[in-house]
């Protein structure tokens, strides 16, 4: 109960939650989509899915703030891809809020001359280089981690052994692929923050992919990965060990 307590206590938190639910309302929906008898639950999810997104929205009405100290912090990082991946996203991060903030003043009525597709497109736009760059960071946290481990004596030993209790996997794929990909478990096994920051943007990125059209797929696709970040995201904040740092 104190670990809820805490949690929802967070904005963090309750921004998750908002987030959880919104995805899990598009994807019973879409589910649902087909189900004449199922009209009225359909329009109940509905609300409820616009009153989560409004909710979060105005949540992140600080964020941008937090965003540009987030990127001042990130310029003193010594190792620069990190720099760079960081202090890129944090940026985007900034402008993709800075858009959601009017998109949100729009929705009230407090901005009415705006044009609401075009900003609507320029906050995805923002929101997909923010989870590029993150995703460029996983990348590169992966690989360092992979150097790491392949000159680990105890690790060569697991990889022979890993090949000889396998011969037939190892007869019919490639030796060096069967242990490249080893190479890639054993490290995510290393640092689960690292797998699990990886997995929650590449569900993330499946969102701004689908509103720019780049790789369109269906509501129900959105609300699953978008459900399955969220919480993974919820994991994180309630376990601070699997987030990953810098």
């Amino acid at each position: 109960m104190e670990t809820f307590i805490s949690f929802t206590n967070q904005s963090q938190g309750r921004d998750r939650i908002f987030r959880a639910t919104q995805y899990a309302c598009a994807l019973a929906k879409y589910l649902l989509r087909n189900e004449a008898k199922r009209k009225e639950l359909v329009k109940k999810l509905q609300s409820l899915e616009s009153n989560m997104s409004s909710g979060r929205k105005l949540f992140r009405l600080g964020n941008t703030v937090n965003s540009i100290n987030a990127a001042k912090s990130t310029l003193h990082i010594s190792d620069p891809v990190l720099r760079f991946c960081l202090t890129f996203s944090n940026l985007s991060r900034a402008l993709y809020f800075i858009c959601d903030n009017i998109l949100w003043a729009r929705s009230i009525g407090l901005i009415q001359d705006i044009d609401k597709e075009r900003w609507s497109l320029n906050s995805t736009r923002f929101y997909f280089l923010s989870l590029v760059m993150n995703l460029t960071r996983d990348v590169y946290a992966i690989v360092q981690l992979m150097v790491q481990k392949s000159r680990d004596r105890h690790y060569q030993q697991k990889v022979d052994q890993h090949l000889n209790e396998s011969p037939d996997v190892a007869c019919v794929i490639v030796p060096q692929l069967d242990a490249f990909l080893f190479l890639i478990l054993e490290s995510l096994r290393s640092q689960p923050s690292v797998a699990l920051d990886t997995l929650k943007n590449v569900c993330d990125l499946f969102i701004p992919l689908d509103k720019l059209g780049i790789y369109q797929t269906n509501a129900g696709v959105v609300g699953l990965f978008g459900l399955v970040s969220s919480l993974l995201g919820i994991l994180s904040v309630l376990r601070p060990n699997l987030r990953i740092k810098p």
